[in-house]
């Protein structure tokens, strides 16, 4: 009897889960549940099972639970199916490694993590051409100085909040600057990269803040934050980069609003999820560190890089420059509710 009592508790709070992100309510304990996606689909699959196995099905209500939980799997799949690898590619596959082809690597290394070798053993191995790293102390700063060599582009707030933010690279920055687009004390890096070939393109790295419990209750800046990069990535003459540890998942109606207002695409769709937070927890992993590019951009390669200590993985990219190509690529759009609802976020004050 306990079986089928625990069964009705646990999908009914998964199915509770599932419609809480519905409620467009910027405090944490709403857009929490925006985050486990995979995870909700599957416990409720192994719900099912085991309601199956041990429900005789001989009750009207015992044959609506069922089809509740089926209900629920049918769209937590509709939900997943975009970032799966048998769905369609919203980024195109680049046919080959042009001279204007770059690879990019960005990491969350853990202000905390002491571990600088990992990392700096990983950079030697992979040799990216540009390097975005986020929660950068001044101790991290000072394990990074061995790179400087290599990397002789370079712009950095260096901070002790777990706010700090380093942009490194051996193509050519003709202009970066640290701005404070919300907060005055989470910054962000602005910066006009020179391909081999000559032509720019703007990047913009970010790490907006999460919904904590007792620190940041709301997401409200960080939505606003990634919004507004958004709307200067639209806004941008030039092809265009986003980067960094965006502390929201690559499905969730902020990061599709902010993705249809700034018309750029995500080279995971299609592809996979690439979890890369939390590192030492297998189950709950959510895809937190973010590339999306303007449609001037192919995709050659994307990986989640090795452990280095931290609780976010790195995550890699290879990236080809193909702008003669660009109108092949299906590029989001903002409709009229998209660009009401991104203005409402945008001006909502904050703390």
């Amino acid at each position: 009897m306990i079986i089928p009592i625990l069964l009705y508790v646990v999908g009914s709070l998964i199915v509770l889960a599932t419609l809480i992100p519905f409620i467009r309510n910027d405090y944490w304990v709403f857009r929490v549940f925006d985050y486990p996606r995979i995870q909700k689909w599957i416990i409720t699959l192994f719900i099912i099972v085991v309601y199956a196995l041990v429900t005789e099905f001989d009750a009207r209500h015992e044959w609506g639970f069922l089809v509740v939980l089926l209900a629920n799997l049918a769209y937590l799949s509709y939900q997943i199916y975009p970032f799966l690898p048998i769905a369609s590619t919203q980024m195109k596959q680049a046919g080959s490694v042009t001279s204007e082809g770059f690879s990019l690597m960005i990491a969350n290394v853990l202000e905390d993590n002491k571990q600088y070798e990992r990392l700096l053993d990983l950079i030697s191995s992979r040799q990216p051409d540009i390097i975005v790293l986020s929660e950068t102390s001044q101790d991290w700063a000072k394990a990074l100085e061995v790179i400087h060599g290599d990397y002789p582009y370079r712009e950095s707030k260096v901070l002790d909040n777990t706010y700090g933010i380093m942009l490194f690279s051996r193509l050519e920055i003709t202009e970066s600057e640290v701005r404070y687009l919300v907060e005055d004390h989470v910054p962000s890096i602005f910066a006009l990269v020179k391909l081999p070939g000559g032509e720019l393109f703007q990047m913009f790295c970010i790490h907006p803040t999460p919904p904590v419990p007792g620190e940041n209750p709301r997401t409200t800046e960080r939505d606003k934050e990634i919004l507004l990069v958004g709307k200067l990535a639209k806004k941008s003459p030039l092809p265009v980069i986003v980067s960094g540890d965006l502390n929201d998942v690559a499905w969730s109606y902020t990061n599709q609003l902010f993705q249809n207002t700034s018309g750029l695409l995500d080279p995971r769709r299609g592809r996979g999820f690439y979890n890369t937070f939390h590192a030492q927890h297998r189950f709950f992993r959510y895809p937190l560190d973010h590339v999306f590019c303007s449609s001037h951009f192919q995709l050659v390669e994307i990986e989640r890089l090795p452990d280095i200590g931290s609780d976010h993985f790195p995550m890699w990219v290879k990236l080809a420059y193909e702008p003669a190509e660009a109108s092949e690529q299906e590029t989001p759009d903002a409709d009229a509710e998209d660009e009401k609802l991104a203005d409402e976020k945008i001006a909502k004050p904050t703390d």
